[in-house]
């Protein structure tokens, strides 16, 4: 075989090997760069949800206490719990910060799982302080009305 023709065969096969490596490496850093974004977005979500159920919790306290100024022991336990929540989101975010760059994919992955899994706890919570508080207007204007007439 002729030499030039070996060595445009090997330059080429060379081409074509570090075009694969580009390309697979171009997908991992693009993979992560989403992976570190659905981290954020997820904190964002968690943390929204948090101060959601903190605001609920307040609004249905105030509604049900004899005097709003001084919150019951559950409305304190509740506060502790969310208070928590949010110390614990804030862990993650530092951890994000410090780490998530240097992490590995699993630490990621399972990072994102914890994370859906508190958002997943809390829907429920959510769901009936909504309702709680449908039902709570509910009742209060039907107290105005009757008070009304």
């Amino acid at each position: 075989m002729n030499l030039s023709l070996t060595l445009g065969v090997l330059a080429l096969l060379t081409l074509v090997v570090a075009a694969a490596w580009a390309l697979s490496s171009r997908r991992w850093q693009n993979r992560r760069a989403a992976d570190l974004q659905q981290l954020l977005d997820l904190a964002d979500r968690l943390e929204t949800d948090l101060k959601s159920c903190r605001t609920g919790l307040q609004q249905a306290h105030a509604v049900m206490a004899i005097n709003p100024d001084l919150p019951g022991a559950s409305e304190q336990d509740a506060r502790q719990a969310v208070d928590a929540g949010l110390q614990a989101l804030l862990r993650q975010r530092i951890w994000i910060r410090d780490r998530a760059a240097r992490a590995s994919q699993q630490e990621l992955d399972e990072t994102a799982t914890a994370m859906r899994a508190s958002r997943d706890r809390l829907q429920p919570l959510l769901q009936a302080l909504s309702a709680a508080q449908r039902d709570l207007d509910s009742a209060m204007r039907e107290h105005i009305h009757r008070d009304a007439e």
